[in-house]
């Protein structure tokens, strides 16, 4: 947690958007719209920054990310965030960023890169093609976790809101800020992932999920005329006016679901029922959408059309959060080595040196909704790989029982517990043994 001047806890949310493209009505209610509300919580601090740092990974066209970056200030601006009373800033304009970046490279393991979700994707892709595993593939978009935890980790954030297929990377954020805790002392906070449920996936004007990779996005501040011309192209089937409609798996519905009140939503969900013809229909999305997104226009206009303006702000921000970040980057080079050759820390970095053998269990679950735990050493490299648990009870048991027991009791789990790749039972027998030497001690020490 942090205090502000009255003293008050607050935890601190951090969000992010890469900069590639221009903000279209699925990015409104997914992104945009729920984080300009949360910043109105007075119990958090919300850091908000445009990961142009990340973009370079997704896009080699300069004058897009500039835009981008134009064009997503503005959205949030426009759509009520207030700089003053949150961190927004420019990733690019945070230089400790990439400074932590190399931190935590040196302590990250490459086995636990090698099972990035985005990285996976693409050997899978490259090996179901007959090409090199490693074909296209870029450092960046390997180092992406990396980075990313980077961004976490740099202002102690407590909370990070992400979809489900974002999860993975605040556990290797976690993973990073313990392996170098462990190695240099108690500096880095752990991060939690804040699941996001219920918020709108829109689909586009094929039906499809709105993204530009599908070029079936409808622009969030497209003039009002430019609006209804779209919504005018979603797809919808063939039945005419006084048959009745379904609500489920129609886009138009779904669009109008995630700006509508419940009984605007019902009122519409009866008009399907009653035959509602589609062009009347579509009329109904428009003034909808128009009528929460025009009074944000002018501002957005006004904005894009002053970029220094918006760089003003973004500088400012950058500013206020570079007074964390500066501060932070000392401790943690001191930490490591880097500092004056006439300052002193030599017996602290012995003490921690004396513990680099010790390594630890991580539970997490998956997209199927499983409890997993693996045990890894302080550079993340996987001694213990388990199968899924039904529950997380069971992972916690099945961990308390490996620490109490010797090793060899990993053969009693049959194929639900493994050895990581290239791990002998005799490195697992040692590893579990100084975890247990460790936590003896410390229960000790607190008794």
């Amino acid at each position: 947690m942090t205090t502000d001047s009255n003293n008050t806890a607050r935890t601190r949310v951090l969000t992010g958007i890469t900069t590639t493209g221009t903000p279209h009505l699925g990015n409104y209610v997914g992104a945009i719209r729920p984080t300009v509300q949360a910043s109105l919580n007075p119990a958090t601090q919300g850091f908000y920054f445009l990961a142009d740092y990340h973009a370079l990974i997704k896009c080699d066209e300069p004058a897009r990310i500039q835009r981008s970056t134009l064009e997503i200030a503005a959205s949030w601006i426009a759509a009520g965030l207030d700089p003053e009373r949150v961190m927004f800033y420019r990733q690019s304009d945070i230089p400790e960023i990439p400074e932590l970046t190399w931190f935590l490279t040196c302590v990250t393991g490459k086995g636990v890169l090698n099972r990035a979700h985005a990285y996976k994707a693409s050997v899978d892709k490259n090996n179901a093609a007959g090409n090199d595993p490693d074909a296209d593939v870029s450092a960046g978009l390997f180092m992406y976790p990396v980075l990313m935890g980077a961004d976490i980790l740099m202002f102690k954030a407590h909370k990070v809101p992400v979809g489900r297929d974002q999860i993975q990377h605040i556990e290797m954020a976690r993973d990073m800020a313990s392996s170098f805790n462990h190695l240099y002392g108690e500096h880095l906070v752990l991060p939690e992932a804040v699941v996001e449920e219920s918020v709108a996936l829109l689909p586009g004007l094929d039906g499809r999920k709105m993204s530009k990779s599908y070029d079936n996005t409808i622009p969030l501040f497209s003039s009002s005329a430019q609006l209804k011309k779209l919504i005018s192209g979603i797809v919808t089937d063939s039945r005419a006016p006084g048959e009745a409609k379904d609500t489920e798996g129609s886009a138009l519905f779904q669009i109008y679901q995630a700006f509508a009140s419940a009984q605007e939503t019902n009122t519409l969900a009866k008009a399907y029922a009653d035959g509602i013809g589609w062009g009347d229909a579509k009329q109904i999305l428009f003034e909808r959408i128009d009528r929460e997104v025009a009074p944000m226009r002018a501002q957005y206009e006004e904005l894009i059309s002053n970029p220094a303006k918006v760089d003003a702000i973004l500088l400012k921000g950058a500013a206020k959060a570079r007074e964390l970040a500066t501060p932070l980057i000392k401790e943690l080079r001191h930490a490591v080595g880097l500092r004056s050759l006439a300052s002193h820390g030599g017996t602290q970095v012995s003490a921690k040196a004396s513990r680099v053998t010790v390594p630890s269990f991580k539970q997490y679950r998956e997209k199927d909704g499983q409890f997993y735990f693996k045990l890894v050493d302080p550079q993340g490299s996987v001694l213990l790989q388990s199968l899924g648990f039904n529950s997380p009870k069971d992972a916690g048991l099945a961990i308390a029982q490996l620490q109490q027991v010797d090793a060899k009791v990993i053969t009693d789990f049959g194929t639900q517990i493994g050895l990581g790749e290239g791990v002998k039972l005799a490195e697992v027998t040692a590893a579990l043994e100084a975890l247990r030497t460790e936590l003896a001690e410390k229960a000790k020490a607190k008794g």
